[in-house]
């Protein structure tokens, strides 16, 4: 059993954090010796995909409907696989978005340095926009879709 200031410190959230989520019922299992709220494995478990919803964009009232379907059992198995592949897809979509910010960093760490090497950028404006070396080329046109 971990007492709130433990999980504070373990998830770097605050104890009024914890105590929020408490409140909207996210910990539905939590044991509490005279008062004091004690966190079990099971609340360390919910807490991690509590956190990886949140990181997701999902409100506190959806991770609540989900939580309630947990404790609801295996009735609501499809409704929870649901939400997760929506997530899913939120998620890869981001990190395509990411992905295309990187090449473009990339791509300009490489302009510049290029730039730096030549003294001028005409060498690289004739390479424009596709006659870029083969990995350049590949970082330019991601960040250029």
């Amino acid at each position: 059993m971990y007492t709130i200031g433990q999980i504070s410190e373990m998830f770097n959230l605050p104890i009024s954090t914890l105590r929020y989520y408490d409140m909207e019922g996210l910990f539905p299992q939590m044991q509490r010796q005279s008062g004091i709220r004690k966190f079990s494995e099971n609340e360390v478990e919910a807490l991690r995909v509590i956190e990886c919803l949140k990181a997701s964009g999902l409100e506190i009232k959806d991770i609540k409907q989900f939580m309630d379907w947990a404790m609801q059992g295996a009735e609501t198995y499809e409704k929870r696989r649901e939400l997760f592949e929506a997530r899913r897809e939120v998620i890869e979509a981001e990190i395509a978005n990411l992905k295309k910010m990187l090449d473009m960093v990339k791509f300009k760490c490489w302009y510049y340095e290029t730039a730096i090497k030549d003294g001028n950028e005409d060498g690289i404006s004739a390479m424009l926009p596709d006659k870029l070396p083969k990995d350049i080329q590949e970082l330019y046109d991601n960040a250029h879709s």
